[in-house]
């Protein structure tokens, strides 16, 4: 009979393998010790890092310092992709090395396309508290 995952019933472990890798990737962006010219003497933010169920493989979501050159710097990334599976292989004590594939994060751009919004006049005005209304008054009797 075949194991089938059910996110809703696992342990968790994945999230915590995931959130070990991420934390053993910033150390070693930290220490920039790449192969690739390219990653020199860059500051690399690892946002998330989102491990299948069984550990096989790894997406890291990741955003250079300011955004600048995040296409290239992601491809950078995955050119180092096997070099930086042993390392994290080796930080984290798997059993197996994960298939890292390194991602841009989006959620920034998401953020940012939100405040736009909220500052666009049209939806600032729906968002104000609305303004006491004021009944005419009837002429008094009398």
């Amino acid at each position: 009979m075949r194991k089938t995952h059910d996110h809703e019933q696992s342990s968790g472990r994945h999230l915590r393998v995931g959130e070990a890798i991420r934390h053993a990737l910033v150390e070693i962006f930290a220490h920039g010790h790449f192969r690739d010219p390219d990653l020199r003497d860059l500051s690399i933010t690892v946002t998330e890092a989102r491990a299948t169920p069984d550990l096989r493989n790894v997406t890291v979501f990741v955003m250079p310092l300011g955004g600048q050159g995040r296409d290239e710097i992601v491809a950078a990334l995955n050119r180092e992709a096997h070099w930086l599976r042993g390392e994290v292989t080796r930080a984290v004590r798997l059993k197996f090395a994960p298939q890292l594939r390194f991602a841009a994060d989006e959620t920034f751009d998401a953020a940012d396309r939100v405040t736009a919004l909220l500052h666009d006049p049209r939806v600032a005005r729906d968002l104000e508290p609305p303004q006491p209304q004021r009944r005419p008054r009837r002429p008094r009797r009398g």
